[in-house]
């Protein structure tokens, strides 16, 4: 049995993810805190297997928290389940240590993947005393595949950088938004917005909602699809 802290500063978002975690067979929530402080207390106190963390939560965030449990070797893995999608957030979670990264939101599959991926890694280390190179780089792909982010084949003219701010922009939303929406929300031009907007629709990662008013061409809308 696998003993998972929590650390979410949102109440619901605490219980929906400790029901998921404990539909997952082998994975118990032995505690739940609202924030890092709380957390890196809780795990001084428990001694989880696992932590599962957010990285935008006040009183030391998800990515200070995750440094201390680094800097004062705390035998623990750590899951990072977030809002976070920028390239240097991603980056610095991945340099820190963290098995896998989960954006929000997410679907239940996902995070039962990656802690069945967990599970099979955690067994491979505790079987063995020693590891061929094979038998490592089964592990080391295993464990790279589930916190590589996106990758996105970008036709010339659009860049990384700039469709990240887009996809964080667009899961903030609740409602579908238009490329002029979209381009003084991120600070691009219209017509960039609506370029990379058109690139995501076909690439399935957003939803199209035109929608037709009064006088004057129907407005194109775009909501994220939650994948």
């Amino acid at each position: 049995m696998h003993r998972v802290l929590l650390i979410e500063d949102d109440p619901m978002v605490q219980e929906v993810n400790r029901q998921f975690i404990e539909q997952v067979k082998g994975f118990h929530v032995i505690g739940i805190a609202g924030n890092g402080m709380e957390g890196i207390q809780l795990i001084r106190a428990l001694h989880p297997d696992l932590v599962i963390i957010d990285i935008y939560m006040p009183h030391k965030d998800g990515l200070e928290t995750l440094k201390e449990i680094r800097s004062e070797g705390y035998e623990v893995d750590v899951i990072a389940i977030t809002a976070a999608s920028d390239i240097d957030t991603v980056r610095r979670v991945l340099q820190n240590g963290a098995f896998d990264y989960i954006m929000k939101p997410f679907k239940f599959e996902r995070l039962k993947q990656a802690l069945e991926n967990y599970h099979a890694f955690r067994q491979t280390l505790a079987e063995k005393e020693t590891l061929t190179q094979k038998e490592l780089d089964a592990l080391l792909q295993t464990a790279e595949q589930q916190t590589s982010t996106p990758h996105y084949e970008l036709p010339k003219g659009l860049n990384e950088v700039t469709l990240q701010k887009i996809v964080h922009y667009l899961q903030k939303q609740t409602s579908p938004v238009s490329a002029e929406e979209v381009a003084e929300g991120v600070g691009i031009a219209r017509v960039t917005a609506r370029r990379y907007l058109e690139y995501l629709e076909k690439k399935g990662k957003v939803t199209l909602d035109v929608q037709y008013g009064g006088i004057g061409r129907p407005v194109n809308r775009y909501i994220m699809k939650h994948i």
